[in-house]
């Protein structure tokens, strides 16, 4: 905590409103561009759940796992669904993508149990220059006594793995040991989708998604690591309540953005945008014909908001999409997730999986130049 006053409730509406107005223009849903399609131009398949990094030469590194027809809802093993997880590079600032390796579920199995799906994934650069790979997976674990009765014909247990390298090209799956898991908190027994970086003191936040035996909702736990050491430990189950209305269901954070100190922001302390994805339920409802329609996401099928903090408060956080969603794809089921923004010396790049007219989900991409970001904050 900062030793000097800060404003610890929402920002001025003002300042707000030219937030909201920055986060539009880079989340631009109509100016997006497919930038890693998936397997298949149809429902179910996506690439996505990943994140951006960036090398000190230049080089812009960008990971996801590609995902294949299933329903993780069943826990009938129906389809194919988390497939692959790979790794990309650029070597244009991100105009452009080439994949340099991938891991299959065989791959990923070599911490005890076969992978059944492999979830979301996280490319991190230490401080001492080593890169670490973070890959959630679906394993062949039992639920916990005394809860086996919950435990779904085929379904399994979500649990995040780490990779380290001296450079992400060399990442090798032999290196995977164990980070994190739920198995000692059956309402947070799943844990997935990573989202790791770095805080001011020399730590290093976790921030992960998980659901309850009962798959009823989704949550975003954190976990921290102090300046050198190697494990992480839960700071928090919860990190930020799930919301009132139609992010009910589920709230998971997805990435952090330093917002530019430009403009309106140039003379407030550091503060940060998490991004999330979020739902009103975990299954489609039936809507009443006559009532107001709206989108209300559901499980595989998430839609975007945003948190608003001060850096020196981190992790707390204030809802900046209370009663509605942010960002919400024009076509197909509206699914809009998975957020990540990579700051770039000419302005910010932002990737997300985007719903498209045939049901399927690529990974999309749009930029802000410096000078636009400049002209929105001012």
């Amino acid at each position: 905590m900062s030793a000097s006053p800060l404003p610890t409730d929402s920002l001025s509406a003002a300042h707000q409103g030219r937030l909201l107005d920055l986060l539009a223009a880079l989340i631009d849903q109509q100016q997006a561009r497919v930038i890693v399609p998936p397997y298949a131009a149809q429902s179910g398949f996506w690439f996505g759940g990943g994140n951006l990094a960036r090398d000190p030469d230049g080089t812009v590194w960008l990971t996801g796992r590609y995902r294949n027809a299933g329903d993780s809802r069943t826990g009938l093993q129906a389809g194919e669904r988390g497939l692959e997880c790979a790794l990309f590079r650029s070597d244009d600032q991100g105009a452009s993508f080439q994949k340099v390796k991938s891991w299959s579920k065989t791959d990923l199995s070599h911490t005890g149990q076969p992978v059944i799906s492999i979830e979301g994934t996280a490319l991190y650069r230490r401080l001492d220059g080593i890169w670490e790979y973070y890959v959630s997976a679906e394993k062949e674990k039992a639920y916990p006594p005394p809860w086996e009765g919950y435990q779904k014909p085929g379904a399994r247990v979500w649990s995040i793995d780490r990779m380290v390298a001296s450079a992400p090209g060399d990442l090798d799956a032999a290196t995977l040991t164990p980070m994190l898991d739920g198995r000692d908190h059956p309402e947070y027994l799943h844990v997935k989708d990573p989202a790791v970086f770095g805080l001011p003191d020399g730590a290093t936040a976790l921030v992960f998604c998980s659901h309850p035996f009962t798959w009823a909702s989704s949550n975003s736990g954190l976990a921290l690591r102090p300046a050198g050491a190697d494990a992480f430990t839960v700071a928090a189950w919860e990190m930020v309540g799930r919301g009132a209305a139609w992010d009910i269901a589920a709230t998971r954070i997805t990435a952090r953005l330093p917002i530019p100190r430009s403009g309106v922001f140039a003379d407030l302390p550091p503060a940060s945008v998490c991004f999330y994805d979020g739902a009103e339920c975990l299954r489609a409802h039936e809507e009443n014909r006559r009532a107001h329609r709206r989108p209300r996401g559901y499980s595989c099928e998430e839609i975007g908001g945003a948190f608003f903090g001060w850096d020196a408060e981190f992790p707390r956080l204030t809802r900046l999409s209370l009663t509605q969603p942010l960002f919400i794809s024009p076509t197909g089921t509206g699914c809009s997730r998975y957020v990540d923004v990579l700051p770039l010396p000419d302005g910010l790049l932002a990737t997300w999986q985007q719903s498209r007219p045939d049901g399927s989900q690529p990974l999309v991409a749009h930029s802000l130049a410096q000078a636009d970001i400049a002209r929105i904050l001012a």
